[in-house]
């Protein structure tokens, strides 16, 4: 059959011959180029290899309507020698040589068997999407050839691919279509559109403007299948006649989107596509390009748990390829909905999935695989953090064990196409939870304003008249249909099992989010995950003491609750019954200033039921109390404070320990621990003396060595005993004056002048000296001359040197 000429055809030569030679490589062509239709058939035609090509499609619709174009280039029916897998649907046949299957299948395909039986070549199109599905099928295709099938004929290509990382990955040759392309003018917007403007508006208007100033078909880029929607619904009605509106996006049925592909019998054709038509698909007859400037791209959202889809502005890269659609046939005009200031501003590329997406199915692939990600020739590494999360998450699924190898179980939630969380609640509760499994996958069918409990969806889902009669929020049926759809699917695929109710499927796919409600007013829950959760204020479910919260906003601090179902603690315990145990608990309550004793039924961080501990021991008690230590802070009597001064002064110099209060602190278990027990409260704690704790801290060689570099008290010439206060510097006694007669030498402490202060007979302060030799020789005289007068019946000698020390007046005559 004749073909097209088309411009990929000049390079085919060149990639055969470099398939032949070094059994891989890597091809850049631009979109239109041919590279998706024609590359395979001229790698059968050449006869590289005997057996089946397979060729990885990151779309639905794109592997279909390939397999579709390349059948009719040979003039069959699609199924014969070129067929499709994707997901829930495949045409294949025996004779079938070429068959073009989504990424996740080949993953599938490999983990079922590693040699690739009957398989000669794999076909990675559209490469420069980089989602994880691709880069996990090229790092194991490349495995599988280095190891097991050096026949393996490996081939990425790509329109916009930096190709030089994935060919030094491959250690293959880089081989370049030119393409063909007309002038493609490109018109930006003379303002930003307003904030609060919809994008199904600005683009309908768009498209309107558009009409009278352009020729040919119109190819509109809109995010997703409800934009699409919401803009069909605003153009329909104030189109010219003759104009043919056709929507394009993964979901549509197979018919549809075949119209939307074929050229217009007559009149002007407008498509209203999501970026599937930004590359491998041909829409013949386009001229004109409206690109709204969003597309949707998988995130992982710690909401859901699991990647979702979300609305970001493209990348350069997807831009010019968008705006070159309109220049294929013809000379062409792109309408691009932002300004050129704005277009300054976005992103290079788009950034590979690996480093958004959820990493919890890529964790699983690699487990069945045997590897970790630094073990399989990946492009882009995962972030080490993130993949740790994805392993713990598949450790508390059953599907890893703690060694991080995978379980029978977790090969069983391999073989499930859904995430693990869904892929545990079918394996375990079979085929009845997959409405709810196709149910959590997808986008909210209910609008904001419903309430979070998930049976309300549930009932609109399976009963939808009679939710309707019940219920004033009215559901998103084309998402309703969709859902339906894909439970039917799953259904398929998942084993019988008895009936379970609801909220422990729920709990299959989120054991991290069993929550229980905390005490107060306010309808607030701690997840078993140990994470915070909070319902909107008068949801129906706000007075639920358990439940399972199913989507949650992602606030790392407080996560608020936009799905969740009722679960109560008897069935908590049905589905985790290995899981729930009895937990005995000492704590400190900064609340209650006193340690609490409990013996608590726990799930992770909740607590389905809690019991006073009447007989903790004291061992526990005193533990706990440690914590209320380091909350009140210490107790310093006043013999503790000066004991506290000595150790200090004395110093680590003389091979004490250390006594500041960091050390103290953060010593508390070896010094303190030992002297609690019958502490239990903040009363008990202010009456507690530490000093008996503190001075054991010392041995008798320590402790001998502080009373000598340190005494706590100073032996005056009468020989009483003066407590030094260390908490002065210098250290100080007081004393009467008296008691120092016949003194000739300074009080010390080791080699420090202690500060003393002299007291009258009635006790008060007189003098304060460092030097007492000296003060005797100096202003003693004065001293003497105001106190005789003062208190005459007690003796004020001339030389105090020479005096006896006393503490009685002079005896009467």
């Amino acid at each position: 059959m004749s073909r097209t000429p088309l411009p990929i055809d000049d390079a085919l030569p060149g990639l055969i011959t470099a398939l032949s030679d070094h059994g891989r490589a890597v091809l850049q062509a631009p979109p239109g180029a041919g590279k998706t239709t024609r590359v395979p058939l001229a790698m059968l035609e050449a006869g590289l290899t005997g057996k089946k090509i397979v060729m990885l499609e990151p779309r639905r619709l794109a592997a279909r309507a390939a397999a579709d174009r390349m059948a009719t280039t040979l003039g069959e029916e699609t199924g014969q020698t070129v067929g499709y897998r994707i997901r829930g649907e495949a045409r294949t046949s025996k004779s079938t040589r070429i068959e073009v299957v989504t990424e996740g299948i080949l993953t599938r395909m490999i983990q079922s068997d590693p040699e690739l039986t009957g398989i000669g070549a794999v076909i990675f199109d559209e490469f420069h999407e980089r989602s994880l599905n691709a880069d996990l099928g090229l790092a194991l295709s490349l495995e599988i050839a280095g190891a097991l099938r050096d026949d393996l004929l490996l081939l990425a290509m790509s329109a916009t691919l930096d190709a030089a990382p994935v060919a030094a990955l491959m250690e293959a040759p880089i081989l370049t279509s030119e393409g063909r392309a007309f002038p493609v003018d490109i018109r930006y917007l003379d303002r930003p559109a307003p904030r609060d403007a919809r994008i199904d508006q600005i683009t309908a208007e768009a498209v309107l403007a558009a009409l009278p100033e352009t020729d040919g078909g119109i190819l509109v880029f809109l995010p997703g299948e409800g934009e699409i929607r919401r803009t069909e619904a605003r153009l329909k009605d104030r189109l010219p006649k003759d104009t043919h509106l056709h929507t394009l996006f993964g979901a549509m049925p197979l018919p549809a989107q075949r119209a939307a592909i074929r050229p217009a019998e007559k009149g002007r054709k407008i498509v209203l596509a999501t970026s599937i038509a930004e590359t491998s698909l041909t829409i013949e007859d386009v001229r004109v390009v409206i690109d709204a400037g969003r597309a949707r791209r998988a995130r992982f959202d710690p909401g859901s748990g699991m990647s979702r889809l979300v609305t970001e502005r493209v990348s350069k890269a997807e831009a010019t390829q968008r705006a070159g659609r309109a220049g294929r046939v013809a000379e062409g005009t792109c309408y691009r909905l932002w300004t050129k200031g704005e277009d300054g501003a976005l992103p290079a590329f788009a950034p590979p999935e690996i480093e958004t997406a959820d990493l919890a199915p890529l964790a699983l692939d690699l487990a069945q695989w045997g590897a970790g990600p630094e073990g399989v020739p990946l492009l882009t590494p995962p972030n080490p953090g993130t993949y740790a999360e994805a392993q713990a998450l598949l450790t508390d699924l059953g599907a890893l064990d703690e060694a991080g190898l995978i379980t029978d179980h977790g090969r069983a939630l391999a073989r499930l196409p859904t995430h693990p969380r869904l892929a545990n609640m079918l394996a375990r509760a079979g085929k009845q939870a997959a409405p709810l499994a196709a149910l959590l996958a997808d986008r909210d069918p209910l609008p904001r304003s419903a309430p979070t409990d998930l049976t309300l969806r549930i009932e609109a889902l399976t009963d939808l008249r009679r939710y309707s009669d019940r219920h004033p929020w009215q559901p998103d049926r084309g998402a309703l249909a969709r859902i339906r759809e894909e439970a039917r699917r799953l259904a398929r695929l998942a084993p019988d099992a008895p009936d379970m109710p609801l909220a422990e499927m729920a709990a299959l796919a989120y054991p991290d989010r069993i929550g229980q409600r905390r005490k107060g007013d306010q309808p607030r829950y701690v997840l078993s995950g140990g994470k915070g959760a909070v319902l909107p204020e008068g949801d129906t479910l706000s007075g639920a003491p358990f439940l399972v919260a199913t989507d949650l906003d992602g606030d790392p601090r407080e996560a608020r609750i936009r799905q969740a179902v009722q679960i109560s603690a008897t069935e908590i315990r049905a589905v985790f019954p290995d899981r729930t145990a009895w937990i005995d608990s000492c704590a400190w309550s900064k609340r209650n200033r006193r340690v609490v004793a409990r013996q608590q039924e726990r799930l992770g961080a909740a607590v389905l039921d809690d019991r006073i501990w009447k007989d903790a021991p004291p061992e526990a008690v005193a533990e706990a109390m440690l914590d209320g230590v380091r909350d009140l802070g210490l107790t310093i009597s006043d013999k503790a404070r000066l004991f506290l001064a000595r150790a200090r002064l004395a110093g680590a110099d003389a091979g004490l320990p250390a006594f500041d209060d960091d050390t103290l602190m953060a010593e508390l278990e070896d010094w303190l621990l030992p002297y609690l027990q019958g502490v239990k409260d903040a009363a008990g704690w202010r009456k507690f003396d530490i000093l008996p704790a503190l001075k054991a801290r010392l041995d008798w060689g320590q402790s001998q060595t502080l009373d000598r570099l340190a005494p706590a008290s100073f032996t005056t010439p009468l020989g009483r005993r003066i407590p030094i206060d260390y908490a002065s510097d210098p250290p100080e006694i007081s004393l009467r004056l008296q008691e120092l007669f016949g003194q000739t030498t300074h009080p010390v402490v080791g080699r420090t002048p202690l500060k003393v202060t002299l007291l009258s007979p009635a006790g008060r302060p007189i003098q304060t000296t460092a030097d007492l030799p000296g003060f005797w020789a100096g202003s003693y005289s004065d001293v003497r001359k105001d106190m005789r007068a003062q208190y005459p019946k007690h003796p004020w000698p001339e030389d105090p040197t020479q005096a006896d020390p006393t503490l009685r007046a002079k005896p009467r005559r």
